[in-house]
């Protein structure tokens, strides 16, 4: 989309002593009737398994000024967040919320995917101009593109470099990852076409016309199908994955800008930006089941879905919220403020954590999803735009 960028996990916990109180050593007369009442429910190698061990309390991380309490049980995961304005790429470490390396990536990087082990990231780097919504189409025709940094930049996760520039077709803003990692499947917005990119061989296979402006790309659960949403067309259209085949076309709200399935892949959820609306639809049919309107002043963007399918998270842009509807009653349950003009927004794989890139405030807000609310805010480069969620790869540099 033309218009300008939008617009944290658990942390771990710290080895921070108690004060005032040590384990007693195992030999001491206290140490003795400690042992002994310890023992007598099978408790005593866990609680001073050395003899001399501190007790802990969780510790809190600091983040832009907002705690956050620690789990050290978290499955390492990081956060790949992508800066539009830096040209860079931030990865933070969900389980202590630290951003934990920052590189350059390329010209106006936005859309961000991971592959689902974790080796490698893919970001949409794009040479076209970014124009404000108070530059006229006019103005913004007059600033020249150089189409030579339009590609899919391939990070390589492990050692956090650039290890090759993909194509991607003219002015790639959003994509998707086929399920095995062969291929890529981009949305460009200037040409009205999806390019469907073979990893191995470095080529664009297919240019398909899927509407003015596409934006949102997703693969459905099943791998078969790719909806690609069109925001000048008002429009899904349905791709065959594997022949890139037009299937369908399905009417929804005005502007929609992402989608999320259902688990089992039977139920897409389109954000409008200009209808304020989250459209549900029957993936099989390609029809609109319902439209859901979001509070006055939403301008709907990214989404993300929980792993059972009960809950779907809406970035609302310059609402400066996220949505959270239940799926089973179609309600909202919960708005949480975050930072300014929310964009990408992703899970943890266990779906405790929801991490938003909030452009206008270089930061990202990190939601506890039980306690609905923002309990770290972390700092990051200058206009974030996407969120990617990935598994720490096996041999990665380890962390400062």
């Amino acid at each position: 989309m033309r218009t300008s960028p939008r617009g944290s996990g658990p942390s771990a916990r710290s080895a921070r002593p108690w004060r005032g109180w040590r384990c007693p050593g195992p030999f001491s007369l206290v140490g003795r009737l400690v042992g002994a009442a310890l023992a007598s429910v099978g408790l005593l190698l866990a609680a001073c398994p050395s003899g001399e061990r501190e007790r802990r309390e969780p510790a809190t991380s600091h983040q832009g000024g907002t705690a956050s309490t620690v789990d050290s049980t978290a499955v390492s995961e990081l956060a790949y967040i992508t800066n539009e304005d830096s040209r860079t790429l931030s990865i933070i470490e969900t389980s202590t919320n630290r951003v934990v390396a920052t590189i350059p990536v390329g010209t106006r990087p936005r859309g961000v995917r991971a592959a689902r082990d974790g080796r490698f990231v893919y970001v949409a780097l794009s040479g076209s101009p970014r124009c404000p919504p108070s530059m006229s189409d006019e103005e913004c025709d007059k600033i020249a593109s150089d189409k030579t940094q339009d590609g899919i930049a391939e990070v390589d996760a492990a050692t956090r470099t650039v290890r090759r520039i993909l194509p991607g077709g003219s002015d790639p803003e959003q994509f998707d990852v086929a399920h095995d990692g062969s291929r890529l499947f981009v949305a460009n917005e200037d040409a009205g076409v999806a390019s469907i990119v073979d990893v191995q061989t470095a080529k664009v296979e297919q240019a398909v016309p899927v509407g003015q402006e596409p934006e949102g790309v997703r693969v459905t659960p099943d791998g078969k199908v790719v909806y690609v949403t069109s925001e000048s067309g008002r429009m899904l259209t349905k791709l065959d994955a594997v022949t890139g085949r037009v299937l369908g076309h399905v009417t929804v709200d005005r502007r929609p800008r992402d989608l999320v399935y259902s688990p089992d892949g039977s139920r897409a959820y389109v954000s409008a930006e200009v209808g304020g609306t989250l459209s549900i639809v029957d993936v099989a049919a390609d029809s609109v089941i319902s439209v859901l309107p979001m509070p006055a002043g939403s301008r709907p963007m990214g989404l993300a879905i929980s792993r059972d399918g009960s809950r779907v998270y809406l970035a609302t842009g310059r609402g400066g919220t996220v949505q959270v509807i239940d799926v089973p009653t179609a309600k909202i349950i919960a708005s949480i403020k975050v930072g300014t003009r929310p964009w990408g927004i992703g899970l943890t794989r266990d779906g405790k954590y929801l991490y938003t890139a909030n452009g206008p405030s270089n930061d990202v807000s990190v939601i506890d999803t039980d306690a609905l609310r923002v309990v770290a805010t972390i700092p990051v480069g200058r206009l974030p735009w996407g969120v990617a969620i990935a598994p720490a790869p096996p041999g990665g540099k380890p962390q400062p």
